[in-house]
């Protein structure tokens, strides 16, 4: 069962995605201009994609991937066309539409099953390979090892995951929304150090199977976020 504090970030989340920013989202997944700050995490977010992709071994015709938290779907998309069967989830209905409605017909011999829900309901099933990118930026360190935990049951080969990294500008911009909240403004991102995260996944004892692989960054301007691999025993 899901922690408190898990079930009620993911309520602020749905709520955000599928109502507040649904528009703006929907926006910046796209080629349409955007102001520059968004182009700067549009950009980011881009590179993020790409690394994660390049993550995944090189051939994955066949191989069963979890996108936990699709948004608009175009990792999904990419794994499918390499020929995964992708099964892809978000809390929103709306964004989960939207992803629907640009998956392209044909998919080389992918394809791609959408789902709106929580990426933790062990109802989806089991998987090679879980991608979560930027879906648990918004949580505290000890809620991440809680879904990485319940992930790597269903999981046989590696997880690839997102976090907000703990830098100067991020706690700061973090302790700035704290203090001065708006009504249409994202759930806060929980700034969590690498080295604490590792720490607390290598005291987790139900993954004990599982090893750290690579950690790397992505920063451009407004968008930083850190790459982080987890690779079965």
């Amino acid at each position: 069962m899901a922690d408190a504090n898990y079930i009620q970030r993911r309520g602020e989340l749905q709520t955000y995605f599928d109502r507040t920013a649904v528009d703006a989202w929907a926006r910046l997944t796209t080629d349409a201009p955007v102001s520059g700050i968004r182009a700067t995490v549009r950009a980011g977010r881009d590179a993020m994609r790409n690394k994660l992709l390049a993550w995944l071994p090189h051939d994955i015709r066949g191989a069963r991937i979890l996108d936990a938290g699709c948004g608009t779907g175009a990792l999904a998309v990419e794994c499918a066309l390499r020929g995964a069967h992708v099964t892809a989830i978000d809390l929103s209905p709306t964004l989960v539409a939207l992803a629907q409605d640009r998956s392209p017909r044909k998919l080389c011999g992918g394809s791609i099953s959408f789902r709106t829900g929580d990426m933790l309901d062990p109802a989806l099933g089991r998987f090679d390979h879980v991608v979560a990118m930027d879906s648990l930026i918004h949580y505290k360190a000890a809620d991440i090892v809680g879904a990485l935990s319940r992930l790597a049951e269903r999981t046989a080969g590696s997880m690839l995951v997102t976090h907000a990294p703990r830098t100067p500008a991020l706690t700061l911009m973090h302790w700035a929304g704290l203090a001065f909240p708006r009504a249409d403004r994202a759930p806060a991102i929980e700034p969590v150090s690498s080295d604490s995260l590792a720490r607390a996944i290598a005291g987790e004892r139900s993954l004990a199977p599982w090893r750290i692989g690579r950690s790397e960054r992505v920063s451009s301007a407004f968008y930083k976020s850190q790459a982080l691999e987890l690779v079965a025993r």
